[in-house]
């Protein structure tokens, strides 16, 4: 059966699309975004396949295509087109990504982070006075933008692992955009809040009305040259994007920016995707394997993990415990500082003592977990892993922004924990229409500003995550396979959410594996963080009046804060696939 991804898609699964009235929508966002997560979950396991991902379309064309006898990697990728439809804010085919696929013997990290051009140099987001811009400047304008690498990342992944044709993949996302779909509760309160977006000559009129106010939500939003550009990426190949007309349009469209790029037509012709050997680490009963650098997702979640370990206090019981928060928070403060020292794009930066698997010595977890006493230590200072001598200066921490996450397993167990970004909301707040004159497009990524837009530290000491031509920048994305001990598939997880992507991800392994809870349960838990800037964040209710004040009283500045992560699981069960989507976004849980 051919499945239609409208309304009567999301009846036949079981699903409602909740559409509140328009003020509760400007109001309460979250509220209606809560209500469809937790009703589309999964209500029983998956015996066969499942699908998670930020927007119930999504998550439906996946299953389209498990259905259909489609392997994880196609139906990624099914679901990759539709986000980039319904989730302009976060992903789409301007932006990169990480992906992490299981193939049943081996695990691979096919990287489509973008580059720089190569006309960048260090200075890129200097001014004349040798100060950096500011960071909204940088992010809104042509400077940001780096060359795209999720579809080239994409198309050779499915060389190697896809099932169907390459153009089957992009049914469910032409049909969208043709036919249309409707705005969402999410995607009306960011366009409510936007200003740079309305004066885009082409992102402007299509999600917004003539009086300047966003289309409200339920409209149903077509998107011709979404669909047009697709079709010649179905036909064509990534070919299609990164040559011709559209890539002329995306050239175009940096250039003539008030605040012009760099970007050129011979950098999106010369992109080229990496298949990077994943990292692993064995952890409790578990392999955790992830991404390496350019990431910094899984080299500093996987710090706080096992420094975590070398914390008594932490195992007395489960739970946000006053003992389990300090420990955490003390690791974070420790391995943040690692993160902001060490890593960078391993072409450009070398690992301390020749490994990025330095910083995750048990000798030296043990030595650095030494430092975390009864007390907040003040702003950590990076380590050194293997007696490395420092010869680069520490990046401050700076916004990251975006992203979504797509978590697959298919029919024949074969896994796909991918996570994909624009960066800031709505990317550089350019949207292309791929040459073809129509109405709407695709947005721009601003990718480029995760690099750090200070070269130099106050010593004169070069930032390992400086800008330089042909680099990837650092990324937090922790895309992440978990197996268990006999090599089984256990868990595929990741989020969205900047530099907090880290804690998210630790915070489900840890509410899941290491206490039990069921991936919905996990994934609901409160948002908490430290990034080693003097805070220890949390969500709004997350602690008691009596566990602020301890943590006050061990030297904690506690700030709450929104975390809106988009965490995005299945865990298996003897039962079969269960999953966990985050009740801060719109996310679904779907299988058979």
């Amino acid at each position: 059966m051919r499945l239609d991804l409208n309304a009567p898609l999301l009846a036949a699964l079981g699903l409602a699309l909740v559409l509140p009235a328009a003020a509760q929508a400007v109001d309460q966002p979250e509220a209606a975004t809560t209500r469809t997560a937790r009703q589309a979950s999964l209500t029983a396991p998956a015996k066969r396949f499942a699908a998670t991902a930020a927007n119930p379309l999504a998550a439906a064309a996946g299953v389209e295509m498990l259905g259909a006898g489609g392997s994880a990697l196609d139906a990624a990728i099914a679901m990759q087109a539709v986000l980039g439809l319904v989730e302009p804010q976060s992903s789409g085919i301007a932006g990169g990504a990480f992906l992490v696929h299981w193939d049943g013997r081996q695990v691979q990290a096919f990287d489509g982070r973008e580059t720089a051009p190569a006309a960048a140099t260090p200075a890129l987001f200097l001014k004349p006075d040798g100060q950096p811009l500011p960071m909204r400047d940088a992010i809104q304008s042509g400077l940001s933008t780096g060359v795209p690498g999720v579809l080239a990342m994409l198309a050779e992944a499915h060389r190697q692992h896809g099932q169907l044709a390459w153009a089957r993949l992009f049914e469910p996302a032409i049909r969208l955009a043709e036919q249309g779909f409707a705005i969402s509760p999410r995607l009306h309160e960011l366009l409510t809040g936007e200003a740079a977006l309305r004066a885009d000559p082409q992102a402007g009129p299509y999600f917004y009305a003539a009086d300047g106010q966003p289309k409200p939500v339920g409209t149903l939003l077509k998107n011709p040259a979404y669909a047009a550009v697709l079709r010649g990426i179905a036909q064509r190949g990534p070919q299609a994007f990164y040559e011709g007309a559209v890539a002329e349009d995306i050239v175009r469209r940096v250039k003539g920016h008030a605040r012009p790029g760099l970007l050129t037509a011979a950098d999106l012709a010369g992109y080229r995707p990496l298949v990077r050997p994943p990292l692993c680490t064995d952890w409790r009963r578990y392999r955790v394997c992830g991404f390496g650098p350019p990431s910094s997702g899984h080299l500093t979640l996987m710090q706080i993990l096992g420094l975590l370990e070398t914390q008594p206090a932490a195992q007395a019981a489960p739970g946000l415990t006053v003992d389990w928060l300090h420990a955490y928070a003390e690791s974070a403060k420790l391995a943040f500082a690692d993160r902001a020292q060490y890593i960078g794009d391993p072409a450009f930066v070398s690992a301390p003592g020749g490994d990025w698997q330095s910083l995750l010595a048990p000798a030296y977890l043990k030595q650095r977990g030494a430092l975390i006493g009864s007390q907040a230590m003040p702003t950590a200072t990076a380590g050194r892993p293997a007696g490395v001598k420092q010869a680069l200066a520490p990046q401050a921490e700076q916004p990251e922004h975006g992203t979504s996450h797509i978590s697959v397993v298919d029919a024949r167990g074969r896994a796909v924990s991918m996570t994909t970004s624009v960066e800031s909301a709505f990317g550089s707040r350019v949207m292309s229409d791929g040459g073809s004159g129509l109405a709407g497009g695709f947005m721009l990524n601003n990718q480029l500003t995760d690099f750090s837009l200070r070269p130099v530290g106050a010593d004169g000491q070069p930032v390992a995550n400086r800008v330089e031509a042909g680099k990837r920048p650092r990324s937090s994305m922790a895309p992440t396979l978990v197996f268990d001990r006999d090599g089984q598939l256990l868990m595929v997880a990741g989020s969205p959410g900047g530099p907090v992507i880290i804690h998210y991800v630790a915070k489900v392994l840890t509410g899941a594996l290491a206490w039990g809870l069921p991936a919905q349960q996990a994934v609901d838990l409160p948002n908490f963080g430290d990034f080693n800037t003097g805070q220890l964040i949390v969500e709004p209710g997350a602690l008691s009046a009596n566990q602020r004040t301890e943590l006050q009283a061990r030297g904690h500045v506690v700030t709450q804060t929104d975390l809106t992560s988009g965490l995005q699981v299945l865990l298996k069960t003897r039962d079969g696939w269960t999953g966990g989507a985050d009740p801060r976004r719109e996310g679904v849980v779907l299988g058979r």
